[in-house]
């Protein structure tokens, strides 16, 4: 999107000439310019236009791209970022219309509610705009591989790009795409059932070092080779989402223990079989891993460790287990409002306590009768 939500003005194409009033100067024109003040829509500098532009929503700023040739040059060179998110109608043509124009674009956001984009508009987008960074086509259940081989050679400059849906990819498109899209770092496969698998996340692992966010929710084909091969070959993993991976173990735990020194936040969410033994890996990794940590002087947020853990449905844990990670990363919270480790519907867990639930629990014990 461009410039803020915050800041988006709900304009339309008559609301421009209204806007203009408020720039023009009246009496004794003379081409369009009276002392220097703008009298013509034309006539706005481009370095104003630009900045009109960054505070108006996207529709408006593709309708202004139409004003006249000097705007649309001006708008489609200067345009970085642009979210088509609220068109629910022909977003396939209007991409199809854009992405020859728009060009410079490193940030594109194409959510949809309901499927409309194919494969003829991504290959346009791949065509066009090859600096893209940030790319988002969840939910486009109508796009197939054709539509990730033409990213990968068209758009190598992606850091991140967010597919989740998407359930027509393979592991094959996937597995190519990171072959030539080495630079990602963010990449959400929530519910890509067919793409994100363990030859895919091995193709993943080898290509993308520099990875730091992965969803792969509901990925029920991802197993344990899959998972450790990113612990071996990311180990600049800071989050990971595998909720709903019911294949893996508390192998794939223990890797990411030892090698991902860096995760913060770790979704098992109905990950039946993960045992104690996951859980201490993750405690004794934060103590065996402390000395390092502070020899490398990191930033504070570095030290801090693991900050959020989703271990819902993980019915075999044990409290012992779970507690010992809770008191090895003091940014896991219980307490209310706070909640970042995560245990419904784990009846057995409801003895674990953070560290600042316990210090309430113990001042209001010292204090039972706050009136007196």
């Amino acid at each position: 999107m461009v410039g803020r939500e915050g800041l988006a003005l709900e304009l339309k194409n008559e609301d421009l000439d209204s806007c203009f009033e408020k720039l023009t100067v009246f009496g004794g024109l003379e081409n369009g310019v009276r002392g220097g003040m703008i009298t013509e829509w034309q006539d706005i500098p481009m370095e104003l236009l630009l900045r009109i532009a960054s505070l108006v929503d996207d529709r408006t700023v593709i309708a202004a791209a139409g004003v006249c040739s000097g705007w649309r040059d001006a708008i489609c060179w200067g345009l970085t970022q642009l979210s088509l998110s609220w068109c629910q109608k022909n977003m396939n043509n209007l991409v199809l219309s854009l992405a020859p124009k728009f060009t410079k674009l490193q940030t594109l956001i194409l959510r949809q509610d309901k499927p409309q984009l194919q494969d003829n508009a991504v290959e346009s987008i791949a065509n066009y705009c090859h600096d893209l960074h940030d790319l988002e086509l969840s939910k486009s259940f109508k796009l197939t591989d054709c539509s990730l081989f033409a990213l990968a050679n068209g758009c190598p400059n992606l850091v991140k790009l967010n597919i989740s849906g998407c359930s027509a990819f393979s592991d094959t498109a996937l597995a190519y795409l990171a072959g030539f899209c080495r630079k990602l770092k963010y990449l959400n496969l929530c519910g890509c059932v067919k793409a994100a698998s363990d030859k895919a996340l091995k193709a993943i692992s080898y290509n993308c070092c520099q990875l730091q966010s992965i969803n792969l929710g509901w990925c029920e084909n991802v197993g344990d080779a899959g998972v450790m091969s990113l612990a071996y070959g990311c180990p600049n993993l800071r989050a990971l989402d595998l909720c709903g991976c019911v294949l893996i173990t508390d192998d794939s735990v223990i890797a990411l223990a030892n090698n991902c020194l860096r995760i913060r936040s770790l979704g098992l969410y109905y990950c039946k079989n993960i045992t104690d033994r996951a859980m201490y890996s993750l405690a004794h990794s934060r103590v065996k891993n402390k000395h390092e940590v502070w020899e490398s002087m990191k930033c504070r947020y570095e030290e801090e460790g693991l900050m959020s853990l989703n271990i819902s449905q993980c019915t075999a844990l044990t409290p012992p287990a779970v507690q010992a990670v809770c008191d090895s990363f003091p940014e896991l919270h219980t307490c209310p409002g706070r909640h970042s480790l995560i245990i419904s519907g784990c009846l057995s867990l409801t003895s674990v306590h953070c560290a600042c639930a316990v210090q309430a629990h113990r001042t209001v014990n010292a204090f039972p009768y706050p009136g007196i």
